[in-house]
């Protein structure tokens, strides 16, 4: 089959589900390999599932062979508890992932960074890709990103005939990840009711709360322009417009802001986290109030990448899909009927 030959890890879950679909509508692709653990109920043009492990990187070699390009987007959130469980499959897995790249001989590998992977910065002006990326050290989600910039670092001295695209987006939401998101920091019995404006009269406004948003889809047509496109090296900064605070969210939801100390919303997340009704860390709290705000004037001018909706309409999607138990025909997007 004539055109490139792209393969992605972790494609059923939020981001994958939008690349792989993308890729299948593009031209200049001749065929796709998704790989996750296990195989989706999702038929897609030019589209092959293949059910695999992170930890077997032989197999992964094999799988990589003929590709011309990997996009890496296996991770896994939780068990937020577990921190050397997520460490397994999030680092340890990725560099397994590299070293099969480099044993297959893949010509480019997009990695899936994140806004996380930034040392904390300012809430007042947005920061291009030359901002540090140590993370968050609290949070885990934080320190794994930061060490994976480390280990890319490492891998594109030791391996420069590879092209290494790194994507750092922003937080990420379409209608149909709401289900999973919703299971991943929320809890699977959060109601989907409280998504409803009506319930939310009153919105505490925290001091530092300022953070950027993207629609999945936006961000899959990042990572597809990165893959495809021989110029596309290094970092790329990927959100939408308008930053989101207590007064944008606010309008959206017709809802009153009222201000709220830092130490009384930790407190109260720390009080749920502890009693086991959130799996969000307050750590992974503390994180968000640090994250800078990104300026993505590189991924226009190298990818020509527009987000063709803002971060607004990215949030309505997510809360749409919230109510009505949204999801994909994926194991890890299944919809959901709780609270809908």
């Amino acid at each position: 089959m004539e055109g490139k030959r792209i393969v992605v890890t972790g494609a059923t879950g939020n981001v994958g589900t939008s690349v792989v679909r993308r890729l299948a509508e593009e031209e200049g692709v001749g065929s796709v390999l998704g790989l996750a653990r296990r195989t989706p109920e999702l038929d897609l043009p030019k589209t092959e599932w293949e059910a695999t492990d992170l930890a077997d990187e032989s197999a992964l070699a094999k799988l990589f062979h003929g590709a011309d390009a990997v996009i890496h987007l296996a991770w896994r959130f939780q068990p937020s508890r577990d921190p050397a469980t997520t460490w397994r499959t999030n680092v340890l897995g990725t560099v397994r992932v590299l070293q099969a790249v480099s044993a297959a001989a893949v010509p480019a590998y997009v990695h899936a960074s994140s806004v996380g992977a930034y040392s904390p910065g300012p809430k007042d002006r947005p920061v291009d890709e030359s901002w540090p990326t140590h993370g968050w050290p609290e949070a885990a989600y934080c320190r794994e990103k930061a060490y994976l910039e480390r280990a890319l670092d490492a891998f594109e001295q030791a391996h420069r005939e590879i092209r290494v695209a790194r994507m750092r987006p922003a937080f990420l939401f379409k209608e149909e990840s709401a289900s999973e998101q919703r299971r991943i920091f929320g809890g699977r019995f959060l109601p989907g009711q409280l998504a409803r404006p009506s319930l939310l009269p009153l919105l505490p406004d925290i001091p530092g709360l300022r953070v950027q948003a993207l629609h999945t889809d936006d961000a899959a047509d990042a990572y597809v322009r990165a893959a495809l496109n021989d110029q596309a090296r290094g970092p790329f900064n990927l959100a939408a417009e308008p930053v989101l605070d207590a007064k944008t969210l606010g309008e959206l939801f017709h809802s009153r802001t009222v201000p709220m100390p830092r130490v009384a919303a930790r407190s109260a997340l720390a009080a749920a986290y502890g009693l086991h009704l959130v799996p969000a860390s307050p750590q992974l709290f503390d994180a968000v109030l640090r994250l800078p705000l990104m300026d993505c004037a590189r991924a226009h001018s190298v990818l020509g990448w527009q987000p063709r909706r803002t971060a607004l309409e990215a949030v309505e999607e997510l809360v749409q899909g919230m109510r009505e138990g949204a999801g994909e025909p994926t194991p890890p997007m299944a919809g959901s009927t709780v609270g809908a």
